[in-house]
């Protein structure tokens, strides 16, 4: 018998769940539902059924795996499960378990997908007309900024005061400082930088994406700029011609643009609710865009490919932009030429996959492949 704990994020619960699922499956144990740890940023105690349709999970899986709601009063001793497996080290029957789990077993309970459904209709809506939108999944929060130990435009005391951050949450890998400067320069060129939100406006913008796109912005407080550090007014303020930003944000509870606080008042009670709420708002867009890597735009990606690549998904080429962008004799016309060649197959497309390929962000073989 074997129990799950696994982080409350939206993301990275599902592919534990699937993981775990996909392991009691090879050791024919019986998986105690899932249980997610509590959030050490938020104090959130979401339970698996705060988020997820329980009895559609347990019956929808109950030919693979044999799953409980609780720990038995007779057993006394348990195995808790931290583990995740590649796509390519177990049989392909396998991951086409993990897939049924992802894709068809969990599913968000019915007041998540009606609020969303509500949230994704006003998208359309929002100038009277039925327009589609775009989601940009924003990771720009001063964590990532932090953790990232990239260097980003600001001001002196930003920079200052991102070095006592840096230097009090990573003392071993901050050190001294000496040795960061470098080490940002090459992690930039090697596309490991979160895009901030002034690149990914201007990527937009050489893309095609005229003032008057409709933006859901899917983002925690962005860092730096304003002080109120709303994620639409870092885009609005870094274009030369704003975008139309609606933001939802998983951190700003607030939904003023899209939702009354009487509808977002039940799901301020979990943290990771909202999170779900934007996941299915991205998910669903005519556009999704990614700023920086991570399991949520990761299975949105796999989740739009999964239903037939007709969804365009915009993974940035973040190497080849910092090289454009900090180019400072290239013009705007060769730029956004530049841009639009190298997203030709940066759009969600099908793609083969590879030994150690992220089973999540390309589900293509092990998913929906027959051979």
């Amino acid at each position: 018998m074997y129990a799950l704990q696994c982080s409350q994020s939206s993301s990275v619960t599902c592919a534990s769940i699937c993981n775990a699922v996909a392991i009691a499956k090879i050791m024919s144990a019986t998986l105690i539902l899932p249980v997610l740890k509590q959030d050490q940023i938020w104090k959130d105690q979401t339970k698996f059924e705060d988020i997820f349709d329980v009895d559609h999970f347990i019956n929808y899986l109950k030919d693979d795996v044999r799953i409980v709601r609780d720990i038995p009063d007779w057993f006394t001793e348990k195995d808790e499960l931290f583990t995740s497996i590649k796509y390519d080290n177990v049989p392909m029957e396998i991951n086409r378990l993990r897939c049924r789990v992802n894709y068809h077993a969990l599913k968000f309970l019915p007041h998540i997908e009606e609020m969303a459904d509500k949230l994704v209709s006003r998208m359309r809506n929002q100038t009277g007309s039925i327009k589609p939108y775009m989601a940009l999944h924003l990771r720009f929060e001063k964590g990532m900024v932090g953790l990232s130990f990239c260097d980003f435009a600001g001001t002196r005391e930003e920079k200052a005061m991102m070095a006592a951050y840096r230097q009090k949450e990573w003392p071993r890998r901050y050190k001294n400082g000496s040795h960061l400067w470098p080490l940002a320069l090459q992690k930039r060129k090697e596309g490991r930088c979160p895009l901030e939100p002034g690149e990914i406006a201007v990527i937009l913008r050489a893309l095609g994406y005229p003032s008057g796109t409709q933006i859901y912005v899917a983002s925690g407080q962005v860092y730096g700029g304003k002080p109120d550090g709303s994620p639409q007014e870092h885009v609005r303020q870094l274009t030369s011609e704003p975008l139309t930003c609606v933001v939802a944000s998983s951190s700003q509870v607030t939904k003023e643009e899209l939702a009354s606080p009487e509808e977002v008042a039940p799901f301020r009670r979990h943290v990771t609710s909202l999170a779900a709420l934007d996941f299915l708002v991205c998910l669903r867009s005519d556009v999704f865009v990614m700023t920086h890597g991570g399991n949520f735009a990761k299975l949105i990606i796999g989740a739009r490919r999964y239903a037939g690549h007709r969804l365009k998904s915009v993974k940035p080429d973040k190497g080849l932009m910092s090289k454009s962008l900090g180019d400072p004799d290239l013009g705007w016309a060769s730029f956004a030429e530049d841009v639009v060649v190298a997203h030709r197959t940066r759009t969600g497309l099908p793609e083969p996959t590879f030994p150690s390929y992220d089973l999540w962000e390309n589900p293509l073989t092990p998913c929906m492949c027959r051979a």
